[in-house]
């Protein structure tokens, strides 16, 4: 059985469960310039491309200029350091799977197109003491996901190869950035997506719960 050498996660709705803080920043955002509030189920969808995409989404559909999406960017990212740690959580295992393979010196990283402030603060507060040798989110200049360009950073911060690497997501950009980069794609179920999405999006092994994990890749 192929042994991997290390894990590399996705954040929102893969480790942790973001959504209801995302839902505030985005309805604080468009409250604030008088337009619809967004339901807890839209912003489901809208997540995983990034905020610039997230806002694109979230945005009534004829104030989408570049301007108007640059000022609603500003806004949110405001909005969500206020929030990005009130209601966030580790999903059910989770915390129980790092420390597992982190017992087991597997290194681990977190690539994810949420703000990398952002990312830092909720693994610094919400995934301690668990150490990750990189957390990469997204910053200005730097690709996003389905780019491999950070993940294939971060798998080099936990000193391996491609082919030594599971990559853990809950969407088809994470399904699509895993192929990319030549690592394991891992598909998990407790996210923000449907099966069926991973399933069409090239996901290797489906997973239903972290513990699952454990059984079905051996780490080593």
């Amino acid at each position: 059985m192929k042994i991997y050498r290390a894990a590399i996660f996705d954040m929102d709705g893969t480790l942790t469960d973001t959504l209801d803080d995302l839902h505030i920043s985005v309805n604080e955002m468009l409250a604030h310039f008088g337009y619809p509030t967004r339901t807890l189920d839209e912003v489901r969808r809208f997540v995983g491309n990034g905020a610039r995409k997230l806002m694109i989404r979230a945005l009534p559909a004829d104030k989408n200029s570049d301007a108007e999406v640059d000022s609603a960017l500003a806004v949110y990212n405001e909005c969500y350091a206020r929030h990005c740690t009130d209601k966030v959580k580790p999903y059910a295992g989770i915390m129980d799977l790092l420390t597992t393979l982190a017992d087991k010196k597997i290194p681990l990283g977190i690539c994810t197109n949420k703000q990398h402030f952002a990312a830092v603060e909720i693994a610094d507060k919400i995934l301690a003491p668990v150490k990750f040798a990189q957390v990469s989110g997204d910053e200005p200049g730097q690709p996003r996901k389905p780019d491999p360009t950070r993940p294939l950073a971060v798998m080099k911060s936990c000193g391996v190869k491609p082919e030594d690497v599971a990559y853990f997501g809950d969407t088809a950009v994470d399904m699509e950035t895993a192929r990319n980069a030549n690592f394991l794609a891992v598909g998990v179920t407790w996210g923000f997506r449907p099966r069926s999405e991973l399933e069409s999006s090239g996901a290797q092994i489906i997973v239903d719960n972290p513990a699952e994990i454990l059984t079905r890749i051996n780490f080593g």
